[in-house]
Parts: C-alpha cells; structure tokens; sequence
C-alpha cells in the first residue's frame, strides 16, 4: 500500500474566483498533471458542497478543463444574495476561494514531498 498524507489542497493548485449576484464562481488550476489527477477524484462536487455547507448553497456544478489541469465550480446561493445585499463583512468570491484551498486532501507521499509548503 502506498504511503499517504493529508496536505491543504493549496499544495495542489491554485484558484481564481469571481461572484456575479448570489453566484460566486471558483476555478482551480492544478500545478500540473499529476495534482490535477487528485483534483478529479477528491474535489467532486460534493465534498466542495459539503465543505461549504456553513453558507448553504442551493446548488454546486462541477466543470472540468481538462486542456488546462482545472475545473470550475459555480455555487448558487453562497452570497448571502450578492455582494450589494449582503450584511457580513465580505461574501465575495476571493473570500470562498481561499477556504476551498483550505480543503484536505490525501496524496502519495511522494507528491507531497515535491510540492510547495506554502501558497504559490
């Protein structure tokens, strides 16, 4: 059996964001093919609904760019109904798209030992 560990999926990728309404839009862009492969078979569009359900979207869709080793996920209903109609301090996309890098996730060790500590 292979060694594994838990890293932060920002060891994996990066993420950009946008928020259009009550829709915030978070894209991510593994560093390479062999992270992207994690990508696909943990960050299914459940695991991301469920690692947002303290914001309780309506929806989560995956789509994958598989030409450039990313995906995107649209979540309907996280804002808190957009960004104008929002009491709390910031339900705009940035602030989502750095949780969804706080997401664990299990790779080889070897991966693990290649990739950076830090936020790239």
């Amino acid at each position: 059996m292979t060694n594994t560990v838990e890293v932060p999926l920002y060891r994996l990728a990066h993420s950009r964001s946008g928020d259009k309404g009550d829709i915030s839009n978070l894209s991510l862009i593994g560093w390479d093919d062999e992270c992207h492969a994690v990508l696909l078979e943990q960050v299914t569009e459940e695991r991301v609904a469920q690692w947002f359900a303290y914001r309780r979207p309506a929806r989560v869709t995956r789509y994958v760019l598989p030409g450039l080793s990313a995906m995107n996920f649209v979540l309907e209903g996280v804002l808190d109904g957009g960004v104008n109609d929002a009491l709390n301090l910031d339900a705009h996309g940035k602030s989502l798209s750095f949780h969804l890098l706080d997401l664990p996730v299990t790779v080889p060790a070897a991966l693990a030992a290649r990739l950076p500590d830090v936020p790239g």
